[in-house]
């Protein structure tokens, strides 16, 4: 058995690159505890393994102690004792008294198999972390292998096998096997002890984003950066963009001549509207452009909510109201998403109605405030002498 455990190491450490003495210690250790746990008065015991001849065997430690300090004979034995197996003894030393028993040769293959097999396991699970580590938020090209219940498998170059999530599947879509389909690396998991380990998607917005770095040139070299994605994968997705070139159109660059980068990447994504945006640091321009869908769309008004600095709400026409919200209110919750702002779209009969409603929230605002000064100039007044 033993020299069976030597031939497994060996091939190990030369065939999966894991050292054996991490294996042998970690059988050690096993062993001790099995040996603990399978033999009466059996306690503080170290196991050795010796590599060379296979051989295992287990000590029992007991401490040198002073016969009126002896209170427990399976950890301590007496100076005198001790000086009938060797006058150079002395109180405190440490003494291994072998006390392996007949049968542990079985107990003990048990184990070492189950370590051997639990730290293959770990490696080829590191191996696969360090593989992939550096890809995280990058696509890769796979080819989709099987599904059940819970993911669909996509195989990697390399062989290595991904999941993918059912939230990460694309709505519109349907995978057969075969299928070669890009998709996002979104999570590597370096200490699963079960199940998948790499984790791609097909919805993430950093997908999108990644498509047009690969079709756009601008967007690789800086000079056109993507500064934010909203994305309902599988139907529309709206993108805001900036150009750091004066010269250079943000928009116009990342739709291309007659629209052939942008039709590449909706190509890419099953037919996923996109709408590509003009980036703007001013909140009002930005929000215009994030709602607008044609030309023909006119904002009317942009009105800041004055208790809540990420709250708006927008004027536009009565005939327009509508398109500027959406179908199933889309354009208006993307939009939303884009700018990071909570947009509630009003027609401009409500204008009234609205101009009134912040009046009031204004003025409720203020009032703490018109508290407070009011109670420092009264502070101010109080003759404290």
């Amino acid at each position: 058995m033993s020299k069976e455990i030597v031939a497994a190491l060996d091939a190990l450490e030369t065939e999966r690159g894991i050292q054996a003495e991490v294996l042998i210690e970690a059988i050690e250790v096993a062993l001790a505890k099995a040996y603990e746990e399978n033999y009466d008065d059996a306690t503080n015991v170290e196991v050795n393994f010796d590599r060379k001849k296979g051989n295992i065997k287990v000590y029992q430690i007991k401490t040198v102690v002073s016969e009126d300090e002896l209170e427990n004979h399976n950890l301590q034995i007496t100076l005198e004792d001790a000086h009938k197996l060797h006058k150079d003894y002395e109180i405190g030393d440490e003494i291994k008294f072998e006390v392996t028993p007949g049968d542990f040769g079985r107990l003990a293959a048990g184990k070492a198999k189950q370590i051997i097999i639990q730290k293959v396991r770990e490696a080829e699970r590191m191996k696969v972390y360090n593989e992939y580590k550096d890809d995280l938020d990058d696509v890769i090209t796979g080819e989709v292998a099987y599904q059940d219940n819970r993911y669909l498998y996509v195989t990697l170059p390399g062989g290595k096998e991904a999941a993918m999530k059912t939230q990460d599947q694309m709505p519109n879509e349907s995978y057969r096997n075969g299928d070669r389909i890009k998709v996002l690396l979104t999570e590597v998991e370096q200490e699963s002890k079960r199940g998948p380990q790499i984790f791609v998607s097909r919805t993430a917005p950093n997908l999108v984003k990644r498509l047009f770095e690969a079709e756009v040139p601008e967007v690789q070299d800086g000079t056109v950066e993507i500064k934010s994605i909203a994305r309902e994968a599988g139907d529309r997705s709206k993108v805001a963009v900036i150009s750091y070139n004066e010269n250079l159109d943000a928009v116009g660059t990342m739709i291309g001549q007659r629209g052939a980068r942008v039709q590449t990447v909706i190509s890419e994504l099953s037919g996923e509207n996109l709408d590509i945006i003009q980036w703007s640091e001013d909140p009002t321009e930005f929000i215009v452009n994030a709602l607008r869908t044609t030309d023909k769309a006119e904002v009317l008004e942009v009105i800041f909510d004055p208790t809540n600095e990420r709250g708006v709400t927008v004027l536009v026409p009565d005939d327009q109201l509508s398109l500027f919200i959406g179908k199933r209110g889309q354009n208006a919750r993307l939009a939303a998403k884009l700018t990071n702002f909570s947009i509630d779209i009003k027609p401009e009969a409500q204008r009234e109605v609205v101009y009134a409603e912040m009046e009031e929230k204004a003025g409720s605002a203020a009032t703490p405030k018109s508290a407070v000064n009011e109670a420092a100039q009264a502070f101010e007044e109080l003759d404290l002498n």
